[in-house]
């Protein structure tokens, strides 16, 4: 039986069906890497990107609010480079759809036009053979080829066939794919998403991944921390969704929220809520959750509910909101990414006013920056992204966060947000020549990585052994040495440590302190004139990274 027209419902169940088709693949999209280390996380971010927008919708038959609420999760969920372009995808789409209650197959192509011009401007500088790629060339060969009897199977199956023509195409376009012999992968990602959204609209059923568990699997409490004669200080990070009841409101489709918003701030701290649809969702610190609780349950009932003692969350500081404690309203704030209890500590001993967890393998979403933002509450508020597949993300929270003005310094590595927050200085007022200033001071930072390879690679004149260490800077190796702390130390000489005041050098989780110690010894043996200075970061993936001011 062929279609011809979609609405709310089936766009929803396809998205949903594109999320669980992408989780059962996500695993295989993770190892379409570039890079010979195991950092690869582009299917995570579209899977997690994707999820957050697919349970927005549900039962909704209007397609232009179902496209709207499944843009807004989208873009709130969104993490990493590929799912911020996915969110703006989506989100271009749900303009294109505006006040469409129905689509024909014609006005679908419309819409997904409206994707795509979307998904480019979001990009500062597009990049041909990446997502974007993919997604144009198959949404202009479908479209071209719609007939006056086209139905939306026919529709999609084009789609779908030109987006795997054009991924295979992908090499081509990038050097950087064919020297490491794969396609790209957030055009990957697209194709099974795309995969799964067919499978929906014809009815057939996804089989759920097993391999996406590790990465929402719950983390170890250690509850050591708080004993029984400790004293609550923090109170709790508590965070629901609630389902506005049409027989305690009335009209749950069109219940005012803001009174609800405005007790739950009386009562409590860094309050994040909104309403979409007849789903309520609130974040907010509080020493009496329970009484917050028993409010909105007056409203509605739980979707979901998660309450977090802040005492663990403080201590541990590797909990999902990664929030400072409250500060009184100031003029500047100052935000940074990065992973790692060592770095997290020195980068607060910067004067950093929050830290969200992030980098490379685990990038923060949207909503998690708008949170910060909330936390910190300052006037102006600076952004340390401090990897090159979060600053996005950043710029794409700080658009939408309203309270405050926000701005993104784009550091691509922690070495560069190091530099440039201990440059920070706030005297003179101008918060767009502070954005200068610092940007200036990033560029002029050598940041130098050595980890382990995951696989054998030919990259940059280098012949890249499994289970090497490899040294490099940015997308070019330098270094394959078996020894981690011989390729530090070569690192550190192609890079000129000699001709550096500082060389800077943060020790991975996997350095044990001897060899931490010993190559901080070595080099500053070697470079008498370069002031070494060895800081345990405990970041995951980089044995060592090499700081040179």
């Amino acid at each position: 039986m062929k279609t011809f027209e979609m609405d709310g419902r089936m766009f929803s169940k396809m998205i949903s069906g594109g999320a669980e088709n992408l989780e059962a693949h996500r695993e295989v999209v993770n190892d379409l890497n570039v890079f010979p280390i195991p950092d690869g996380d582009t299917g995570d971010n579209m899977y997690m990107t994707i999820r957050a927008g697919s349970t927005a919708a549900e039962d909704e038959p209007s397609l232009a609010t179902a496209s709207a609420k499944i843009a807004r999760g989208m873009l709130l969920g969104a993490r990493g480079n590929s799912g911020v372009i996915l969110s703006r995808i989506f989100a271009g789409i749900a303009k294109g759809l505006e006040g469409v209650e129905v689509a024909d197959v014609r006005a679908l192509a419309k819409a997904m036009q409206c994707g795509v011009e979307e998904a480019y401007q979001a990009v500062a500088v597009p990049v041909e053979g990446t997502i974007l790629t993919v997604f144009r060339d198959a949404v202009n060969y479908a479209a071209s080829n719609i007939r006056k009897n086209t139905s939306m199977e026919r529709f999609f199956d084009n789609f779908s066939s030109e987006l795997g023509r054009s991924l295979e195409r992908t090499p081509e376009l990038l050097d950087v794919l064919k020297e490491a012999g794969v396609v790209d992968s957030g055009g990957a990602g697209f194709v099974y998403i795309a995969e799964g959204m067919q499978k929906a609209m014809q009815g057939e059923v996804i089989a759920k991944g097993e391999s996406a568990s590790s990465a929402s699997a719950p983390q170890a409490v250690d509850t050591s921390t708080f004993t029984e004669n400790t004293e609550l200080q923090f109170g709790y990070c508590t965070e629901f969704l609630l389902r506005l009841q049409n027989s305690k409101v009335g009209d749950a489709e069109h219940f005012d929220v803001e009174p609800l918003i405005a007790h739950i701030k009386s009562v409590g701290d860094s309050v994040v809520a909104f309403k979409d649809g007849t789903i309520f969702k609130v974040h907010v610190h509080t020493m009496h959750p329970g009484e917050i609780l028993n409010y909105a349950q007056q409203y509605g009932e739980f979707l979901t509910l998660k309450i977090e003692n802040m005492m663990l969350q403080h201590h541990e500081a590797t909990i999902e909101n990664r929030f400072v404690m409250p500060k009184k309203h100031k003029k500047y704030g100052t935000l940074v990414v990065c992973a790692g209890a060592g770095l997290k500590e020195t980068f607060l001993s910067l004067g950093a006013d929050a830290v969200v967890d992030g980098g490379q393998s685990m990038n923060p979403p949207v909503e998690e920056f708008l949170r910060a933002f909330d936390e910190i509450g300052a006037d102006h508020i600076f952004v340390f992204p401090n990897n090159g597949n979060v600053v996005l993300t950043a710029k794409q929270a700080a658009e939408l966060y309203e309270k405050s003005e926000v701005y993104v310094i784009p550091t691509k590595t922690v070495g560069e947000g190091y530099s440039a927050i201990s440059m920070l200085d706030t005297s003179s007022g101008d918060p767009e020549a502070i954005v200068k200033e610092l940007t200036e001071v990033a560029a002029g930072v050598v940041t130098g990585i050595v980890s382990r390879a995951s696989r054998d690679a030919e990259r940059t004149g280098v012949t890249v052994h499994n289970g090497d260490y490899i040294g490099f800077v940015h997308d070019d190796i330098l270094v394959d040495d078996p020894d981690k702390l011989s390729a530090a130390i070569t690192l550190a000489e192609k890079l000129d440590a000699a001709s550096r005041d500082v060389l800077l050098i943060l020790c991975g989780e996997s350095a044990t302190e001897e060899e931490s110690q010993s190559l901080a010894n070595t080099l500053q043996e070697k470079y008498k004139r370069t002031e070494v200075i060895a800081i345990n970061g405990g970041q995951p993936v980089y044995d060592f990274i090499l700081v040179l001011e």
